[in-house]
């Protein structure tokens, strides 16, 4: 007679460890995926004024505002650094500022120390993986980083990112667990991709004369550089690069997989196997817009958009992205908090 089923070890845990597991799980997975999207926006920023070095202060301000505004940090950047924003702080603010919560060092730390609370529930490899990244961190300085280059720093940021989330991948159990992951990856992704776009086309544009121009084009092409989506623009238009096209494709392109349309189709479809929405009517608020999201998506067009605002468009989409995370957070992480002061210093850590 064969032994009787076993319930998965994830499902064995009482609710409030169930919690713990999946708030772990969620946040080390967009840390991680935080991480690397910072990387990308500051490489990519630095390779452009390094194709266009004949800018004159304004515009140069204007690239690393940018990147503040993009991060919805300026309060922050503003509070620390009294000045304007210049290659060397907008990089030391973003990348290595332990008071920025968002910075790469700390997105980094945040994730292992996520990883590490629940050594017992992910793979091997997976913690390898973020303790080198998190000791090569402590091991780099803003002036070793400049010294050295800071291209092979991102390089290096997003090397670690795709090992671990191939390993992720690979050495992990489709569980429970593992939607979580991806629901959390995904979330952040899609919430990445829309700022990505807002700076270029909010703050970045340029004016009627300029538009079609090479700095134009050169912007446009580091936009898609930004998100790996360079090539696999290339392969789809076969032309050059149009600003209505590499919006189009980063919006609405349904294979890629850092479009808008691709990450919200997967934030529905996880965020519906960890609520268990199985019906055709979604009953919670999360599930509701989450799918209103892809119906959208799959039904505008970039003229729709256009005529919207594609300011308007995207934060709009940024919003309820926000809204879709935290009610998630509320209904399947929330727990009660210790009487250990060890388990509370903890808890303050993830936050």
């Amino acid at each position: 007679m064969p032994p009787a089923a076993k319930t998965p070890a994830f499902r064995q845990q009482s609710s409030v460890m169930l919690s713990r597991v999946a708030h772990s799980l969620y946040w080390m997975s967009r840390y991680i995926e935080r991480a690397e999207n910072t990387a990308r926006l500051l490489e990519v920023n630095l390779q452009f004024l390094l194709d266009f070095q004949g800018l004159d202060d304004t515009k140069l301000r204007e690239h690393w505002d940018s990147l503040i505004l993009s991060s919805g940090d300026e309060e922050l950047f503003e509070k620390i650094h009294q000045e304007n924003a210049t290659s060397r702080t907008v990089t030391d603010f973003l990348a290595f500022d332990l008071r920025n919560p968002g910075s790469i060092l700390n997105c980094v730390f945040s994730a292992r120390e996520n990883a590490r609370m629940i050594r017992d529930q992910i793979s091997l490899e997976m913690w390898e993986t973020l303790n080198e990244l998190h000791l090569f961190l402590k091991s780099s300085s803003t002036a070793d980083v400049w010294a050295a280059g800071p291209n092979e720093f991102f390089q290096q940021i997003k090397k670690a990112s795709h090992l671990f989330q191939g390993l992720t991948d690979s050495t992990y159990s489709r569980n429970e667990g593992w939607e979580f992951i991806q629901f959390g990856k995904f979330i952040e992704r899609a919430d990445k991709t829309t700022r990505i776009l807002d700076v270029k086309y909010h703050i970045l544009l340029p004016s009627a004369a300029d538009v079609g121009g090479a700095v134009d084009t050169a912007q446009w092409q580091a936009v898609l550089r930004s998100a790996s989506a360079l090539e696999a623009y290339r392969r789809y238009y076969v032309r050059e690069i149009l600003p209505w096209k590499a919006a189009e494709f980063l919006i609405f392109s349904d294979s890629f997989p850092r479009s808008l349309h691709y990450c919200v189709s997967q934030v529905d479809t996880f965020l519906c196997r960890i609520l268990g929405e199985t019906g055709a009517r979604p009953r919670s608020d999360a599930a509701r817009s989450a799918r209103r999201l892809v119906a959208d998506l799959q039904s505008l067009t970039i003229t729709d958009v256009l005529k919207q605002g594609m300011h308007e468009f995207l934060e709009e989409i940024q919003i309820l992205l926000d809204a879709i995370g935290d009610e998630v957070v509320q209904t399947t992480m929330f727990y009660p908090a210790e009487s250990s002061a060890e388990e509370q210093q903890q808890q303050q850590q993830q936050q």
